[in-house]
């Protein structure tokens, strides 16, 4: 078994669903054994960020270059855990199954050897971030004290998005705002409906405004970013009797670069307000001559031809950009292999992926 895949195998086998304190000791330790960078532990909640940098003398005005990936994982299937608590691994037809094999601790695997192996002409920093899966905890913590590299690669899924077979860059992707809109009304028995005002009936006019919004759409880099709104819950009353005195619904909203729907709009209903509950911002790469380096590092590395693409889930990418880091994604994950019961990763796209960082971190600048 090749080397990437060996580590990838260790990473996954430790549990850090719950708590990434041991997840990210054995990163921290192999980034100790194994190069002579200068690494860090900061203390993020959740146990906390490995950060490591090398390449630093005599750097000059050279850009820094990040290989950024998280540790943490969503919890796994039953079958995925031993019974000893550690998380089933598993080799079958040229891929390895198991939590967090996609998701990203194979990406992990990969850019820790490439970081080990790469001789950068500047600062090169290597980043595992806890509580991804929770809004970015990790990566947010690190840029409020001060993490800020010039350009990042975010080993978040790129492989088989735009076609079969090969890795590609993605310059884009949507961020996410779920909201809550609560209508208020006043209660009163169901035989004499005047009496009060019911709050469903105002919940369904909001409800009819957010469908009649229209989502914004931007083009990236020739690509076209489609933004969403979507009703995903809603909830009021309290017995068949009883005029509703309160309705609340959700709202799940795909956001673009640059653009937002004026989803507030609810307010103009009367009862109606209107509550963001998590805001994950879009990402978008602007600097066409860091997209076409890390484009030519994946040509190298594989023979079908990559291109540059777009993502419709939001990554730490989008806090990366948000902070003005010039950021891409590209990494071993496929549609539909994250956060599954059967999760997994090829083998031979893990090594292409090792081969890209390392060919970026070796070319950049």
């Amino acid at each position: 078994m090749s080397e990437v895949a060996e580590l990838t195998r260790e990473l996954v086998a430790i549990p850090s669903h719950e708590d990434e304190t041991a997840a990210g000791d054995r990163i921290e330790s192999w980034l100790r054994e194994h190069t002579d960078a200068a690494v860090e532990r900061d203390d993020a909640p959740g146990g906390g960020n490995v950060i490591a940098r090398k390449g630093t003398d005599d750097r000059g005005d050279a850009p820094s270059l990040a290989l950024v990936g998280h540790h943490d994982v969503v919890p796994p299937d039953e079958s995925q855990v031993a019974d000893d608590g550690t998380c089933v691994v598993e080799e079958r037809d040229g891929r390895l199954y198991g939590r967090g094999t996609a998701d990203m601790k194979g990406a992990d695997a990969a850019m820790l050897l490439a970081f080990r192996d790469a001789d950068p002409d500047a600062e090169l920093i290597f980043a595992s971030f806890v509580g991804e899966e929770q809004g970015g905890v990790g990566c947010r913590h690190a840029i409020e004290h001060g993490f800020a590299p010039e350009y990042a690669v975010v080993g978040e899924g790129s492989t088989n998005y735009a076609g079969p077979d090969r890795t590609d860059v993605v310059v884009a992707h949507k961020g996410r705002r779920g909201s809550t809109v609560v209508a208020s009304g006043a209660a009163a028995h169901a035989s004499e409906p005047d009496a009060g005002e019911n709050a469903i009936y105002r919940a369904c006019d909001a409800v009819d405004l957010l469908r009649a919004i229209e989502a914004p759409s931007v083009e990236v880099a020739g690509e076209t970013v489609d933004g969403s709104v979507v009703v995903t819950e809603i909830g009021g009353g309290t017995a068949m009797n009883v005029v509703p005195e309160r309705c609340a619904i959700t709202v799940d909203e795909r956001t673009v670069p640059g653009e937002r729907a004026d989803v507030g709009r609810v307010e103009d209903v009367e009862g109606v307000e209107w509550t963001v509950d998590q805001d994950l911002p879009p990402m978008q790469c602007d600097d066409e001559e860091f997209v076409d380096a890390v484009l030519a590092a994946a040509r190298d590395a594989q023979k079908t031809e990559p291109s540059p693409t777009v993502k419709p889930h939001a990554t730490d990418a989008g806090w990366l950009s948000e902070a003005g880091v010039e950021t891409v994604v590209c990494g071993p994950s496929e549609p539909g292999e994250a956060h599954t019961a059967d999760e997994s990763a090829s083998i031979a796209v893990l090594e292409r992926c090792e081969r890209i960082y390392r060919g970026v971190a070796t070319a950049w600048p």
